[in-house]
């Protein structure tokens, strides 16, 4: 006979008393959320930009002519330390746009000798001859002059594929105006007047090109190289009043609608059974539009062909004159342009503003845009949008607009019903049950962007987002 000590009895596990949690679930009801998505973002961009319909799926920028040529950089090819020029890239400069002769640039590109400088080198002096013409492959310098009352202004910051001192390969009495000094390391490489006139010489080609652009240079034209109006003011009696028309682009800028696509795939067996209480086939669907618009956004900032960070004249583009966004650099956005609606920037160099801001003792207003209060600077909104690239250095770019065809500014380009409409500019169209009873759905959506004129963006580069140790 065994006696029971009580310790086994310890050891049992209580029996239930009533129905678990886990049973009853069974038999109830759960209340859920729809489907979430983390890559939705606030796409501030698509929703502050005019949309302007394009029927026939191009829209052609008519613009006045322009004499302006030569605004575009320079690109090079590197070889462990060694720099060359790209020689086709040269035909970015103004002197040398049209020029097509490889050969000859080639001969050019292979004259321009490297020259690598350090932080706080004096690249050139005010007021000293200029003999030589610069390409800046890597690094920042900063030009600066003497003002009116003999203290030290800046002129400007260059930095990659830049130049200066293109009319020293052409004026045997040029000086430079201005002192450029190395803000990094970098380098440089340089064409001296010898060196391109000794290809002159050997070209006849290009001497002829010369000519030309010395006529073009003759053109009457406005501050912004448009052909000039003719006109007369503040005359008395009846002089001959000059007569004149307006010229136009022979060869308008034309923008083509790009899209966006994927096919949804849902199995029948889902879209019949499961659409209790959320129908599977809108859920699917959101998701996938949800998805197409942040690409749609990504493309509108960063595409080739149209993207607006590509696409900014490089006139537009100016340099931090230290690196991290402060007042100053928006403060020279702002002033290149009139109307500015928004400034569109990371989150990181938004971030990087309010620490500028704050150090300086500042604290951006906020404004009312949709009912959302977000902070601006001279009354223009501060927008996040994390399509622009932040790049390995931890630089990024910071964009500010006018927008909207009455302004000549940036513009949306879209075309609303389409077949199969499901909201602007973006179709659901039905492609039919395969054999393996799966549906697909075709779905796009059509977009672009245009830049009316060139003042209408202006792009800040090269802004330092990391947060400095000093």
């Amino acid at each position: 006979m065994t006696v029971d000590t009580g310790q086994d009895a310890q050891l049992e596990p209580p029996r239930q008393s009533s129905l678990s949690t886990a049973a009853a679930r069974n038999l109830a009801t759960t209340t859920k959320s729809a489907p979430q998505m983390q890559g939705i973002t606030s796409r501030w961009l698509l929703r502050t930009l005019p949309w302007v319909e394009v029927n026939g799926g191009t829209y052609r920028v008519n613009r006045r002519l322009s004499y302006t040529v030569g605004d575009g950089r320079v690109e090079f090819v590197q070889d462990g330390a060694n720099v060359r020029v790209i020689p086709r890239e040269l035909g970015e400069l103004a002197l040398l746009r049209g020029f097509e002769d490889v050969e000859v640039l080639t001969a050019i590109a292979d004259r321009c000798v490297q020259r690598d400088f350090r932080a706080g080198d004096t690249l050139v002096q005010r007021g000293a001859p200029a003999d030589q013409f610069h390409l800046i492959a890597h690094g920042r310098i900063g030009q600066t002059s003497v003002g009116k009352y003999g203290d030290e202004t800046g002129v400007a910051v260059l930095g990659d594929g830049d130049r200066f001192g293109e009319n020293a390969l052409l004026d045997e009495d040029a000086h430079w105006d201005y002192t450029a000094t190395a803000e990094t390391s970098g380098t440089l490489l340089t064409l001296s007047r010898a060196d391109f006139a000794a290809v002159v010489s050997s070209a006849p080609g290009l001497q002829a090109h010369i000519q030309q652009f010395d006529a073009l240079l003759r053109q009457r034209q406005n501050r912004r190289g448009e052909a000039e109006i003719a006109m007369s003011a503040g005359h008395t009696g009846e002089p001959e009043l000059p007569g004149t028309f307006v010229d136009y682009e022979l060869k308008p800028r034309e923008y083509e609608l790009s899209v966006a696509q994927t096919i949804l795939r849902i199995h029948t067996r889902v879209a019949d059974l499961y659409n209790e209480p959320m129908n599977q086939t809108e859920e699917q669907l959101r998701l996938v539009i949800e998805a197409l618009r942040e690409r749609q956004e990504h493309e509108l900032v960063n595409n080739r062909e149209f993207g607006l960070l590509h696409n900014a004249d490089f006139k537009q583009r100016i340099q931090t004159h230290s690196g991290p966004p402060t007042p100053d650099d928006l403060d020279e956005l702002l002033c290149r342009r009139r109307g500015s609606k928004f400034f569109l920037a990371h989150p990181k160099a938004i971030a990087a503003i309010g620490r500028e801001f704050n150090s300086r003792g500042l604290y951006p207003t906020h404004v009312d845009l949709g009912g959302q209060q977000v902070p601006a600077w001279r009354g223009v909104p501060i927008l996040p949008c994390n399509k622009i690239p932040i790049t390995k250095e931890n630089t990024s770019s910071i964009l500010v607009m006018r927008t909207g065809e009455d302004n000549q500014g940036v513009v949306g380009l879209r075309q609303t019903g389409i077949p199969e409409e499901y909201e602007p500019g973006l179709s659901v169209r039905f492609m039919g049950i395969d054999e393996r009873s799966i549906i697909s759905y075709l779905v796009s959506t059509y977009y672009s962007a245009a830049i009316l004129v060139p003042d209408a963006l202006g792009v800040l580069e090269n802004v330092q987002i990391a947060r400095s140790h000093g």
